[in-house]
């Protein structure tokens, strides 16, 4: 294949658009194959066909999830054919990647609400209008069992034990039921059904998508390219985005609180956030990598430009430069937000005229519960009218507390009406 691809005539702007394509990306295989197939694509005048499978098994898409629907937007500002599948049958099955244990099984109903708002929030990065919206039910769901026995007739245990997750568990003796094999044969056969050309995963993924090739070449087609892209590390730094670890960024969170939990990452993880969600050509992410490099631009100033810039793709130009204003308002310039929600003290929380600090935050919402709310008070996090109170025992007037403003940690103000 390297000798093939050498021989190739490869026109500048062709050479360009791949290198574009396969910036960020972790894999790329078969090696250099994709710049093959896009020299092809190009003297046929025809667009390739590029695959993202999504398994609805959650409401909210995050920052971590976007990153492969970037990519799959890259290839569509390419004039590339993005197939976006929704894993409605498959999520009937559960991923088992990277799973210590089975996946739970979702019913049907999940499975439609969850697809509607992930069809929603996709259109937040893709063109939709330009999209081959797919659900792989109108194949999977067809299949008859002699069709299934000749699926899984073609791939070995042994192969299936090559994927890192089934081999730690088969050596731990813990459980692998038959239907986590099946998997990665029909996410493999949902490209067949759709002949794509490359499919995009997460690294996570990779077992997965080699099986896409894998049942091509069953299928007598021409084996897809496969690209992965980088698990995403969330705001803490540490671990991978994900909503049970408390450090991610949604789609669809508000503009200023997307800008301010973009603000929270350490600096270390900058250039990959730029790199991996805003979009930035490899061009502009050389200049910013120089200018912080020679300390042209500060950190703080990059880190700024980052949220701003992530904050404008999901919500637009307007919404990015008040969150990036009001931002600077209440940490720079320590002066709250220029809009303060307001809320009553609801009367089933009052004492005897008076009301204590911790049930007061929880009864507005500013706490999950009173133990939370002590915890907060505790380290500091707590403020009446900018006064720091650091007393869970503390009671107020309830009559006293009409236009107080309540502050708990660095974003979240309330005035009490």
């Amino acid at each position: 294949m390297e000798r093939e691809t050498r021989a190739l005539e490869v026109p500048t702007q062709v050479q360009e658009e791949y290198e574009e394509l396969i910036l960020g990306s972790v894999d790329a295989l078969p090696e250099r194959d994709l710049l093959r197939q896009l020299v092809q694509a190009r003297a046929e005048c025809r667009p390739l066909r590029v695959k993202l499978g999504v398994d609805p098994t959650a409401p909210d898409i995050h920052f971590g999830h976007s990153v492969v629907l970037r990519k799959l937007a890259q290839f569509q500002k390419y004039g590339h054919q993005a197939v976006l599948i929704i894993g409605d049958y498959t999520a009937k099955v559960g991923d088992p990647s990277g799973r210590s244990k089975l996946r739970p099984r979702l019913g049907d109903e999940a499975i439609l609400e969850n697809s509607k708002t992930y069809v929603d929030q996709a259109a937040k990065v893709l063109d939709m209008d330009k999209v081959e919206l797919r659900r792989n039910s109108e194949w999977l769901a067809n299949l008859r069992m002699d069709e299934v026995l000749t699926l899984t007739s073609r791939v070995t245990v042994a192969r299936m034990l090559e994927r890192d997750d089934f081999s730690r568990r088969y050596a731990e003796n813990e459980p692998i039921s038959i239907i986590e094999f099946m998997y990665p044969l029909l996410q493999g056969y949902d490209s067949v059904a759709t002949a794509a050309d490359v499919e995009l995963g997460g690294t996570d993924q990779k077992f997965n998508l080699l099986m896409g090739r894998t049942l091509m070449e069953v299928y007598g087609m021409t084996p897809q390219t496969i690209m992965t892209s980088p698990l995403l590390v969330g705001t803490d730094g540490v671990q991978k985005m994900s909503k049970s670890y408390g450090n991610y960024v949604g789609v669809s969170d508000e503009p200023g609180d997307m800008f301010g939990k973009v603000m929270s990452i350490p600096d270390s993880l900058m250039m990959t956030y730029f790199e991996l969600l805003s979009g930035s050509s490899k061009k502009e992410l050389e200049e910013l990598g120089a200018s912080l490099a020679d300390g042209s631009l500060h950190p703080a100033q990059a880190k700024r430009d980052l949220a701003e810039k992530l904050v404008l793709l999901y919500h637009g130009a307007e919404q990015a430069s008040h969150a990036r204003r009001e931002f600077d308002r209440i940490f720079k310039e320590k002066d709250r937000p220029e809009v303060i929600a307001e809320m009553p003290v609801p009367t089933d929380a009052i004492r005897d005229g008076k009301i204590w600090l911790p049930r007061l935050l929880t009864a507005l919402g500013l706490a999950s519960s009173n133990g939370e709310a002590r915890r907060l008070i505790e380290q500091g996090g707590a403020k009446v009218d900018d006064r720091p109170v650091t007393d869970p025992a503390a009671e107020f007037d309830v009559e006293a507390l009409h236009g107080v403003v309540i502050q708990v940690g660095k974003r979240k103000f309330l005035r009490i009406l």
